[in-house]
């Protein structure tokens, strides 16, 4: 039963990712898939500009290779990829006339699998793409089919800790909710207590389908009453253990975005300002950088973070 319901939740994901969205953003995507010179498996889309179809703010994309030697970024930072993933760059693209402004991830195929699975210490990428993304842009019908299976791992990734960390007894909706309010406070996040409700009631009957797909895809027994009240088959043990890793990993959480912050300073132009700009977005604490800091990102941004960290203001 596990391998045709695994089939059914790569179906479920590769039809979403597939999705149509504005003509401006797959020319976008299309620009970056070429700086990898054939080496770019896909291009997801992801975030609230897909969600509300806006293009005037800052766009989110993931860039996915096969080889991470082959984007134009230089050996340093394809070194500081390879052990800290993913590098963070910012992107303009004119279309139609109208300039185009994104914040793009590099990381490889292979990686972002590893980072998917809920045994991982890292939990961006299932608590990103758990939630919906299109994939902009494919090098072919096979490499769809590749990210396709890849995004499935980050849903079962996240169902199994929604299983394992949700109410015992609940709505599918209520599992979401309490899963992505653990991922929101464990980042550099100051989202309002409502914001986990709300990116789920956007799309009710995707993530109710969702969550059913992925337990059955990692066999997860689970009965539903006739209020559509799910109640996963697990026992004390089991959820202990679950609360135990997710501390740990909690732990690790804030450290480990600094890192990549502190990283992003360095692996692309921009980068001092692109920190600032994620640092006031995400905190509400405006840092003004000065030319120093522009010419020397990786001096500045250590200091500049290890501050905010003590003060409390990135806790």
């Amino acid at each position: 039963m596990t391998g045709l319901a695994a089939s059914r939740l790569v179906g479920f994901v590769a039809d979403e990712l597939a999705r149509t969205v504005q003509p401006a953003v797959s020319a976008f995507a299309a620009e970056l898939a070429a700086r990898g010179e054939g080496g770019v498996v896909g291009v997801l889309f992801y975030g609230s500009a897909l969600r509300t179809g806006a293009s005037d703010g800052l766009l989110d994309f993931y860039v996915l290779l096969d080889d991470l030697g082959r984007w134009d970024a230089g050996r340093l930072a394809t070194a500081a990829n390879r052990v800290l993933p993913p590098n963070i760059e910012y992107a303009e693209s004119v279309q139609e006339g109208v300039t185009l402004r994104a914040k793009i991830a590099i990381l490889s195929l292979d990686q972002f699998r590893r980072h998917a699975r809920p045994e991982s210490y890292d939990t961006t990428i299932w608590a990103r793409f758990a939630q919906p993304c299109a994939l902009v842009w494919r090098r072919d019908a096979p490499a769809a089919q590749a990210v396709a299976e890849a995004v499935a791992v980050a849903c079962r990734g996240a169902a199994w800790w929604a299983a394992r960390l949700g109410p015992a007894t609940a709505p599918a909706l209520a599992f979401w909710s309490a899963l992505f309010a653990r991922t929101y406070a464990s980042e550099l996040r100051v989202e309002s207590a409502a914001r986990p409700s709300a990116i789920v009631e956007s799309a009710r009957e995707r993530y109710e389908t969702l969550l059913r797909l992925a337990w059955e895809a990692d066999d997860l027994a689970f009965g539903e009453d006739a209020d559509g009240a799910l109640t996963p088959v697990l026992d004390d043990d089991a959820r202990l253990n679950a609360e135990r890793a997710w501390r740990r990993r909690s732990r690790r959480a804030k450290p480990l975005n600094l890192a990549r912050l502190a990283k992003a300073a360095f692996t692309f132009s921009g980068g001092a300002d692109y920190v600032a700009w994620k640092i006031e977005r995400h905190s509400g604490h405006k840092i003004e950088v000065t030319p120093f800091q522009r010419r020397h990102p990786l001096l500045a941004a250590g200091p500049a973070l290890w501050r905010l960290w003590r003060t409390g203001v990135l806790r």
